[in-house]
């Protein structure tokens, strides 16, 4: 089943704008968003998370609208913006409990021990948190309502290596049943690359490539050699050819049947290589 439906979705913000997004995420999936300071990826979280309405397209939240089904929606999502979303005069468990309301299935009991987990003072006062830890709360918070999917905006980069370990940890434990997705913003690579299933590629606005991540390698290969060489190669398969005082390397769409001569090296694409040849193309 696939748990987020998008279909030409558009959205229009004074100069910037979305354009014609389409794509679904299967559950049991971690997608990587990822795209350069700039390219849409908080505009498509705020508009999956039913905080902006599209101007075009459709949007599904486990086959739901959120013009006739938002409540239901919203109790399915469990986000961690980059935005403050708590109160900063409460305390992390009055602001779980006060928003708590709004959710069916906040559990109380589970939000103290995320909290403790994460080594977080329950009747700390929210705005005396660091970046950081403001973050691991929304976090918490996000996981205390049996939600099916979670929106995480660029958390990680926040976390400290100890809890960065223990983020992804529960991350692949979210979704080991197959009946839940994430959905993670980032520009560390490192971390697509041990975490991703599934990968969004937008660049200003647009959407460059959307699939799961296995296929999206499979489809394109780095190709380094004598430039020459390089040449040879159908110009139609080549994204982004780079000449260096070395050779030169490209990536070029692949296939079963593409062939490449033996002085050349042929390797899978890593994410950080795809993502730097598509948007130098």
């Amino acid at each position: 089943m696939d748990i987020v439906q998008v279909n030409h979705l558009t959205k229009k913000l004074g100069y910037f704008g979305l354009k014609d997004i389409s794509f679904t995420l299967p559950t049991g999936y971690i997608c990587g968003l990822i795209g350069q300071n700039g390219a849409g990826k908080t505009t498509l979280l705020h508009l999956l998370l039913g905080l902006y309405q599209p101007d075009k397209g459709s949007l599904l939240i486990g086959g739901m609208d959120y013009g006739t089904s938002e409540k239901q929606i919203h109790d399915r999502i469990g986000a961690v913006l980059a935005e403050d979303l708590l109160n900063p005069a409460m305390t992390l468990i009055q602001n779980a409990d006060w928003y708590g309301k709004y959710y069916a299935h906040y559990n109380r009991e589970c939000m103290q021990n995320y909290l403790s987990r994460f080594h977080l003072e329950k009747e700390r006062r929210y705005g005396r948190l660091s970046k950081g830890e403001k973050l691991k709360c929304q976090f918490a918070f996000a996981l205390s309502h049996e939600a099916d999917l979670l929106i995480l905006d660029e958390p990680a980069g926040n976390f400290d290596p100890d809890f960065r370990e223990m983020f992804f940890q529960i991350l692949r434990t979210f979704i080991q049943d197959g009946t839940r997705s994430v959905i993670l913003a980032t520009h560390i690579t490192e971390d697509l690359e041990r975490m991703a299933d599934y990968l969004l590629y937008l660049e200003d606005g647009s959407q460059i490539f959307a699939g799961d991540t296995e296929t999206l390698r499979q489809n394109c290969r780095m190709v380094s050699g004598e430039l020459y060489k390089l040449r040879m190669l159908p110009q139609e398969r080549i994204i982004h050819l780079e000449e260096n005082k070395y050779g030169a390397k490209a990536l070029v769409a692949h296939s079963r049947l593409n062939h490449y001569d033996e002085c050349l090296v042929v390797t899978v694409p890593t994410i950080e290589e795809l993502m730097y040849y598509y948007s130098k193309r």
